[in-house]
Parts: structure tokens; C-alpha cells; sequence
């Protein structure tokens, strides 16, 4: 429910695009190919992802394009996304690190994209979903979306404070950059999209206000946006704004468990599955939940036990979907295929299985389910021909439709491959995030183990 506007949002942009040029339904190639280690497997994923956010990153900006479609390149050049920007930030620094890039190369990037950031339009401190990247002026998502979404602002501060932490100690050049990306996340009016009630709501608009009303409420994406609000020096929430928005007053919690899993908490939109992984995913990319608990739950216990369930669905296969199983699995939100074959997008999950797997789903998932999650991306793998493309592993294949194939990519689906392997492999963006004075403040504040 939480994402269903957008979601629906995004079907009727791409039915109207008519992008039935970006779907393949070739024969499955039966070549066999040789197996890479795991090590090597991880980083082909990731030096391969990474050229989403490099190589095909907005030229104006260096921001993030929502959506590139390598047989229609030109299509939306210039819609940069919020959040997905947020997620390119914190890709560029596992290209550093990974010597993808060099570190010149990338703080040059990143001094690109946070002067794009600095003059770009910012409602209440918020920036819309949706940017036009050459101009910084908000592109609508929606008739009434013309404002500030403070959930995708939520994920592009998650990576301006990674930013800023990894550059903190550099060179003098570095340490401006660095607090040029503490002062952008900090200028966010987070108490101001409270609407004045015990709860953060999504959307503000300078023509409609909080006509949308969208309050956030977990378990869904949007615990990163509440801890945030909380870590704010200047603009911060109060505890009681987490309890009762977020936490339902402690309606969250749930004795529900399928395949014997715990759910812990219940799901935004009622699925006793979980809902997709995505849920799992974004607000975890620089909050590590390993140690993570509050009075409502284990977020780590969470996290595995909503993967496994996904998991387990998909081996029980209960729509007898050609493929599914230990080797293939995953739904989350990502690209669609119609009925009619063309190039759709939906929220996937087991309340929701059209027999859709996106990649995305299993590779980010792997602190999780590390083993599990390699024996996907190693079955991808063996089908390169028709699921690895030019920024990685395709978004979104259907076994069931002859290996229909969505050729395209999305950044939100991106970004977390190859953010989530880091973390998995090093915790690099684990360790800067938590190591942030004003993240441990605010976890502190929401009554938080860490």
C-alpha cells in the first residue's frame, strides 16, 4: 500500500512510453559457462553494477538516472532520481575502494554531484523524487508530487553522510567536500513533514500541501527516514513521533510466522509472506542491522527471517512457475511483464508472484542469506547471454515466459547490488554510517540497541 502510487505511477509512465522495444524473448542460450569463484562472482556483480551509476550516470549532473534502457538510451535522459542518486554516492565509494575508479576520479564525481544537490530545489530541506538534471528543478512524480519526498531524501542523506565520513580525515579539498555533504542533510526541515502529529508523512507540496497524507508507517523502507528525523542536530524529532508513527503505537509487532520464520514485525500492506525485499534493503544499506533492536524487535532477525520466508516460497513453488527454486529466486518491486508481454513494473512478493524473479531481490540480500544469495547470482551467471547486460544483471526475467527478459535497469534496484555485497564483504558503508556522531544520537534517541 505504501508504494502503490508510485508503483502505480511508473506502469502508467511506462505503458505510455510504449517500451515494448526494451523486452526480449529469444530462445534460451544452452551454452555452458565456466563457473567464477565466489570472490570473483562478487566482484564481477559489482564492478559490472557499478557502471549504472558511472558510466551511465546523467552527464549534467553525475546524479543517478531514474531508468536506463540500453536499446533506447536517450529515453528520460535527464530524470534524475532522489534516492537512487543517494544509492550512486555510495556506489562510487565502493568503486574507490574496489579500484574501480580512482579516488581522484571519484571525489571529482562527488563534488559534481553535491554542487548539482546544493543548487537544486529543495522544499522545506527536502528534495523531490524526481530532478530534472540539467536545470535541478523538480520534475512531478505525480499530479500532486511536485514538492519534497522525504523518504527518497531519507536515502540520499543515508549517502551524504557515508560521504562525508569516508572524506572527514582526506585532504583539505576532500574535508570542504565532506562537510558540504554534512551541511546538505542537515538543512532537511525533518520535523516540519510531521504535519505537527506523532508521525513523519511523505509528501509536501507548495500547490497542495499534504494532500497526498501519506503517512509513513513500518515495516516497509521507511525506518532509515525515522532515524534520520531523529539524528537531525537542528530539526529532529521527538521519540513519541517514532512510537506512534512508525511503531503503530506497538501495533507493529506480529506473532505470525510462515515456513517457521518469524515475521517479527507486520508488513505495510498485510502480506503474513513479508512484502518484497526491497523492505529489506534500502533503510539497511548504511543503518547496520546486525545488532539492531529496539522494544519492537530484532532488525537483523527481521531482515533474514523476511528473505528466508521470500526464500522459501519460491522453492515451494505453490504456482508451479518454470525455475523457481534454491537457485532461482527473489521478488521485490522492480520491472514487469504485462500480460501482453510488454515492459510493465509491480511490487513482487509471494502475495503478489506473476512468476517475475528480479535479480536484485537475492544479490542484495546476500548479508542475509550469503550462500543462498551466491547461488543465484551464479545461476544468473550461466544465463550472461540473456540476463547480463552493459550496468549488470538485467532488472527483472521471467523463467515462465521462455526467459522474457526486461533488458533495462532501474537505479533503486542497482544500487543496493553492489552496496549490499560491500557491506556483506567489508562493511564499508556499515561502518561509516554507524560511526556518525548524529546517527548514534539519533538511534539513542529512539530507545535503539546498535
Amino acid at each position: 500500500m505504501i508504494r502503490s502510487l508510485i508503483i502505480l505511477l511508473c506502469f502508467l509512465t511506462l505503458n505510455c512510453e510504449g517500451d515494448n522495444d526494451s523486452v526480449s524473448q529469444d530462445q534460451e542460450d544452452p551454452k555452458v559457462i565456466v563457473p567464477l569463484s565466489d570472490q570473483d562472482m562478487m566482484t564481477l556483480t559489482q564492478s559490472e553494477t557499478f557502471k549504472y551509476f558511472w558510466d551511465f550516470a546523467n552527464t549534467n549532473s553525475g546524479a543517478a538516472k531514474e531508468r536506463y534502457h540500453p536499446t533506447n538510451p536517450t529515453l528520460n535522459q535527464n530524470v534524475v532520481t532522489t534516492g537512487g542518486t543517494g544509492f550512486g554516492l555510495m556506489a562510487i565509494l565502493v568503486g574507490i575502494e574496489r579500484g574501480f575508479i580512482t579516488r581522484t576520479e571519484g571525489v571529482t564525481r562527488l563534488n559534481k554531484i553535491l554542487n548539482f544537490l546544493e543548487n537544486a530545489n529543495r522544499f522545506h530541506g527536502a528534495w523531490p523524487h524526481w530532478l530534472d538534471g540539467s536545470t535541478g528543478t523538480v520534475l512531478p512524480f505525480s499530479s500532486k508530487d511536485n514538492g519534497g519526498d522525504l523518504v527518497e531524501t531519507a536515502f540520499l542523506a543515508q549517502g551524504l553522510i557515508c560521504v562525508k565520513e569516508y572524506l572527514i580525515n582526506g585532504t583539505d579539498p576532500e574535508k570542504e567536500l565532506a562537510n558540504k555533504a554534512d551541511l546538505l542533510w542537515k538543512g532537511v526541515e525533518w520535523d516540519w513533514y510531521t504535519q505537527n502529529q506523532n508521525a513523519l508523512y511523505w509528501h509536501w507540496s507548495p500547490n497542495y500541501g499534504f494532500d497526498i497524507n501519506l503517512k509513513l508507517t513500518g515495516y516497509n523502507e521507511t525506518l532509515i527516514t525515522y532515524v534520520l528525523a531523529a539524528a537531525s542536530p537542528n530539526h529532529s524529532i521527538t521519540k513519541q513521533v517514532y512510537e506512534n508513527g512508525w511503531a503503530s503505537n506497538g501495533n507493529i509487532v506480529t506473532s505470525s510466522t510462515q515456513y517457521g520464520f518469524p515475521l517479527v514485525l507486520k508488513h505495510a500492506g498485510g502480506s503474513t509472506f513479508g512484502g518484497p525485499l526491497f523492505f529489506s534493503h534500502y533503510s539497511f544499506l548504511g543503518l547496520n542491522p546486525k545488532n539492531l533492536s529496539d522494544l519492537y524487535g530484532n532488525y537483523w532477525n527481521l531482515a533474514v527471517n523476511h528473505t528466508q520466508i521470500n526464500r522459501q516460497y519460491c522453492i515451494a513453488n505453490p504456482k508451479s512457475f518454470v525455475d523457481y527454486g534454491a537457485n532461482c529466486w527473489g521478488l521485490t518491486a522492480s520491472y514487469s511483464r504485462n500480460s501482453d508481454g510488454s515492459l510493465g513494473y509491480s511490487a513482487h512478493s509471494p502475495s503478489n508472484d506473476i512468476g517475475v524473479i528480479s535479480p536484485t531481490a537475492a544479490i542484495s540480500s546476500i548479508p542475509y542469506t550469503p550462500s543462498e544469495s551466491l547461488s543465484v547470482m551464479h545461476f544468473l551467471y550461466q544465463k550472461k547471454e540473456k540476463l547480463l547486460g552493459p550496468a549488470g544483471f538485467y532488472d527483472a526475467f521471467s523463467p515462465q515466459n521462455n526467459y522474457w527478459v526486461a533488458d533495462a535497469y532501474l537505479a533503486i534496484d542497482q544500487g543496493p547490488q553492489i552496496i549490499m555485497i560491500e557491506n556483506y564483504r567489508t562493511g564499508l558503508l556499515w561502518n561509516l554510517f554507524m560511526q556518525n556522531t548524529d546517527v548514534k544520537n539519533g538511534l539513542t534517541k529512539l530507545g535503539f540497541n546498535y
